[in-house]
């Protein structure tokens, strides 16, 4: 088949812990799917782009080709029933078979499945690049108004929109804090050494101790002892 996938590349695509569930089966029914005209292309970008997928919780691979195929459905504009319809051909025909009027209970559940959301989540594009085109073409208009339009406020008006849509990123600002923090028991220290300081220059004014011998002593416990 054009364009088919093989064992090889599917291999690589999903995750090595599933690798070895990879049979030639399941790649046969792939390239069949990617026949489909109707959503062959995208099918078979979606059964290797979402692949890692399969990473975040335990899948079997037929529930992960069923996945992608509703997927693809449902991008190219298909409604939950609709997409789960053509997913599920089989199944549906079983309901109707037994008698069940509506499958609308058996598509919620298929549409709030894990695996369902994790690739419809994947699928989705951010709005500013979907529109992209969209906003190239606002500020080409606002260009052209501000420099060519009659009206000052008209061209001001265009102006200060560039201004604040085009600004430039802000550059991150670090704050230093300078200020030094107060660590626990330093104001006593400082306290105690100013006491001590007043206390021997008054020793030495009585004579009762020279410069040398406070200059020989050792301070225990915040009390000053003479060096034997």
């Amino acid at each position: 088949m054009a364009g088919s996938l093989t064992l090889e590349v599917i291999k690589k695509a999903v995750p090595r812990s599933i690798r070895s569930s990879i049979s030639k089966e399941m790649v046969d029914r792939i390239n069949l799917i990617s026949q489909d005209p109707d959503i062959g292309v995208e099918f078979r970008e979606n059964i290797l782009g979402y692949a890692d997928a399969m990473s975040t919780g335990t899948y079997n691979i037929p529930d992960y080709i069923s996945a992608v195929k509703y997927v693809s459905y449902k991008l190219r504009g298909d409604t939950n029933e609709a997409a789960y319809t053509k997913t599920f051909p089989d199944r549906v025909a079983q309901y109707h078979k037994n008698g069940v009027d509506s499958i609308s209970p058996w598509v919620a559940s298929y549409v709030r499945s894990k695996l369902v959301i994790e690739m419809l989540g994947r699928s989705m594009v951010p709005t500013h690049i979907l529109n992209a085109d969209i906003h190239q073409k606002a500020i080409n208009r606002l260009a052209y108004l501000m420099v060519n339009s009659s009206s000052e406020k008209v061209q001001s008006d265009s102006a200060t929109s560039l201004l604040t849509h085009l600004k430039p990123p802000e550059t991150a600002k670090i704050e230093i804090d300078m200020n030094v923090t107060k660590v626990d028991g330093i104001d006593d220290l400082r306290a105690a050494t100013m006491e001590l300081v007043k206390n021997q220059r008054m020793a030495i004014k009585a004579g009762k101790s020279t410069a040398l011998d406070i200059a020989h002593s050792v301070i225990i416990d915040g009390e000053v002892e003479d060096v034997a």
